[in-house]
Order: structure tokens, then C-alpha cells, then sequence
């Protein structure tokens, strides 16, 4: 295809996404689809998403500020898929649909008759099917509700955060839940790449068990190797250093040198001639078996330091070094601009890539409770009288 043809509006645009999933992992992900031109359809229980009740603080709309972090660019349907009016409603939207995400609890869809490989696979042949779940369907664990912060305890990562003193610490933003929302939509994208081969959908799995082991780059690897099991290094890197917090007169910063000539630029610039000239720390593996003493001779070098004018001099002779910024100080950093998007009452986090013939952008604010219910049946082919009939019966459900 030349790039003339290309069409425009974002990488996806001309996708249809049935959206079935709330709190996180799936509305990110969906989220991200659409800010790339997917059109995604959220549809929620008759009781809503529960984000939109995770406040203070709350946005202008009602919601609370946590479903206005994942939610934008969707149109919103509210269902009750317990009711067969629901659920017939939901199989006429599937009809043009290209990607149905959900994270029920597994065996859910199929006590609906809404199965993947017993019924809608057949009916659908091209639907991409995504289940986002704690820990999927199948083995001891298999069919059990997943949480962020107990995927964390369980699969070892708050076994490696934290101080000693404090012992083991919850990562503080929900990365479980986050990265699974890219698993699923990277296992997405991948089916339908294949789909365009095919012909064919194919269901996408998606679990907060397998993502959070995943992420225990290099933990799991370094105690399959050892045999020793990782432990709490604070803030420090397990197979390199100086890589760790240290304080400067106003505050901390963070120093990541990873080779032997960023540390003999980083000595040159401290004036540590006295660390340049011993053998302990010539090489990574001294100074990592040496950490202790090191730490003692950089900090005290930083006592003197004001972080900001420190870390861009660093920076500059390529010895990677940042302040460790609050939240509003990152945002307030002049890079950061672009990654502050909004307008009217809406205010969030800008898309993280960039395609240059094809760029993404935030959609339309976040809906409200079943916002676009006449717009999307009627584009389904329900005439108003066959909606007023789905109000009555209780399929449509009015705001919790």
C-alpha cells in the first residue's frame, strides 16, 4: 500500500472494539486502542465500572479521577448481560465488531452462553477474543479473582522493593495491572496481524499471574542461575553499581551508571581521583562486591551538590543521572509538555509512542454512564420502539 493510501485518523482506525472490562488492566488497554482510532464501545453492568466510584478526588462529571485515567476516547452502553435481552443485544454488536475484551472471572461468559470456543467462534469467525483474568481458567489457581497488589505479593516483586528496615513494599502504582493491559492489547495487535493472513480471530489470554512473574527481569534469572534468592536492596540495581538513590543537598537523585567509562567520567567530574585509582572499583563485579564503601565516597562527594545543576552536568557527559522528582515536579518538567493533554473539564497522561504517518491522539473525554446507549443501537439497526422495549425490560439499565 503506498502511503498516500494510507488511512488516516490513527493507526486503527476502521477497528471496532467491544469493550466488556472495567477497573484497570482492560480499559487501558482499550483506552490506548482508541487513542490510536479504534472505536471502542464500553459496555458496563447495570452497577458501572467501579472506578468511577475510586474518589476522592472526583472530576466534574461525578466520576471519580482514577476512571477518567483509562476511559477516554470510548463511547459507553450499560447492559445487563444477565437478562437474554442483554445478551442479544451485545451478540448484534459483535456482528461488526472486531475485538471483544473482557475480565470476568473466568467460566462468566460461558454461564451467559457467551463462550468463546463453544459459541461465539463459530458465529464470528473473525472476532479476536481477549479475557484478561487474574490467573486464567485453568490449573490451581485457575478461576480465582486477581488483584494488583495481591499479584505483587504473590509473585515475588514486593520480595524485591522496599528497605530492609521496612521489609517488602507494594510497588506504588499498580504495574501488574498496567503491564497486563499491554499484554493484552500487544496479543491483540499480533491476532489481528495473523487475522489479515487468515482470515481467521483467534482468542487472546492475558493473566496478572504470568505478567507479574514476567516482570522479574533480572530477579528470576540471577536465582535460576545462583540458586540465591533475590532480596530487599532498596533502591539499588542487584547487578550494578553505583546504581542506587543518593542525597545531594537538596534532595535525592538517582544515579544509573552501568559501565566502567561513565563511572571514570562521573570520578573525573567529582574530583574521586582517590576511587579512579583503586582496584575495588575498576570493573562492575568490584564495585558491586564493594557497594558499601562506594556509597560512603559518592555521598559524601554529593554533600555539596545541588541536584538539578548536578544531574544536567552529568547527563551531559553521558553519565546517566536524574533528581528523584514528585509527581507534579515531573509533569512540571518543560519535556513533559506534550504529555499533559486535556481540555474542557478533561485532564490526563498523553500517549507514551508516536507513529509518524499515523499518530495517535487522546480521544473525547471520558463518557459518562451509558452516554452513547441510543447512538450505538441505533448504528446497530434498533429502532427507537425496539429500544424503549430493552429500557423496559430492564436489559438497558438506568444510572446506578
Amino acid at each position: 500500500m503506498s502511503e498516500a493510501s494510507v488511512p488516516q485518523g490513527g493507526a486503527l482506525a476502521g477497528l471496532k472494539i467491544v469493550d466488556l472490562s472495567r477497573v484497570l488492566a482492560g480499559p487501558l488497554c482499550t483506552q490506548m486502542l482508541a487513542d490510536n482510532g479504534a472505536d471502542v464501545i464500553k459496555i458496563e453492568p447495570p452497577s458501572g465500572d467501579e472506578t468511577r466510584t475510586l474518589g476522592p478526588p472526583f472530576a466534574a462529571s461525578g466520576d471519580a479521577a482514577y476512571f477518567s485515567a483509562v476511559n477516554r476516547g470510548k463511547r459507553a452502553l450499560a447492559l445487563d448481560l444477565s437478562r437474554p435481552e442483554g445478551r442479544a443485544v451485545l451478540l448484534a454488536l459483535l456482528e461488526e465488531a472486531d475485538v471483544l475484551v473482557e475480565n470476568f472471572v473466568p467460566g462468566t461468559m460461558a454461564r451467559w452462553g457467551l463462550d468463546y470456543e463453544q459459541t461465539l467462534a463459530a458465529r464470528f469467525p473473525r472476532l479476536v477474543y481477549c479475557a484478561i483474568s487474574g490467573f486464567g481458567a485453568d490449573g490451581p489457581l485457575g478461576g480465582l479473582p486477581g488483584y494488583d497488589a495481591i499479584l505483587q505479593a504473590m509473585c515475588g516483586l514486593m520480595s524485591v522493593n522496599g528497605e530492609p528496615a521496612c521489609g517488602p513494599t507494594r510497588i506504588g502504582i499498580p504495574i501488574v495491572d498496567h503491564l497486563t493491559g499491554y499484554t493484552a492489547m500487544t496479543g491483540i495487535l499480533m491476532a489481528l496481524v495473523e487475522r489479515a493472513k487468515s482470515g481467521r480471530g483467534q482468542r487472546v489470554e492475558a493473566t496478572l499471574f504470568n505478567t507479574a512473574l514476567s516482570l522479574l527481569v533480572p530477579h528470576a534469572a540471577n536465582w535460576m542461575e545462583s540458586g540465591t534468592a533475590p532480596g530487599l536492596l532498596g533502591s539499588a540495581h542487584p547487578n550494578i553499581a553505583p546504581y542506587d538513590k543518593f542525597q545531594c543537598r537538596d534532595g535525592p537523585v538517582f544515579l544509573g551508571i552501568l559501565n566502567d567509562r561513565q563511572f571514570r567520567r562521573f570520578c573525573d567530574y567529582l574530583g574521586l581521583a582517590e576511587a579512579l585509582a583503586d582496584e575495588r572499583y575498576a570493573h562492575n563485579a568490584g564495585r558491586l562486591r564493594h557497594r558499601d564503601a562506594l556509597r560512603a565516597i559518592i555521598e559524601k562527594a554529593l554533600a555539596g551538590h545541588e541536584r538539578q545543576p548536578l544531574c544536567q552536568a552529568l547527563m551531559g557527559l553521558g553519565v546517566p543521572a536524574g533528581p528523584v522528582n514528585s509527581v507534579p515536579e515531573a509533569f512540571a518538567q518543560p519535556h513533559a509538555a506534550a504529555m499533559r493533554v486535556g481540555e474542557g473539564g478533561y485532564r490526563g497522561v498523553g500517549l507514551p509512542n508516536h507513529l509518524s504517518r499515523t499518530p495517535g491522539a487522546p480521544g473525547r473525554a471520558p463518557p459518562r454512564f451509558a452516554e452513547h446507549t441510543e447512538q450505538i443501537l441505533q448504528e446497530a439497526g434498533f429502532d427507537p420502539d425496539r429500544i424503549a422495549q430493552l429500557r423496559e425490560s430492564g436489559a438497558l439499565p438506568a444510572a446506578p
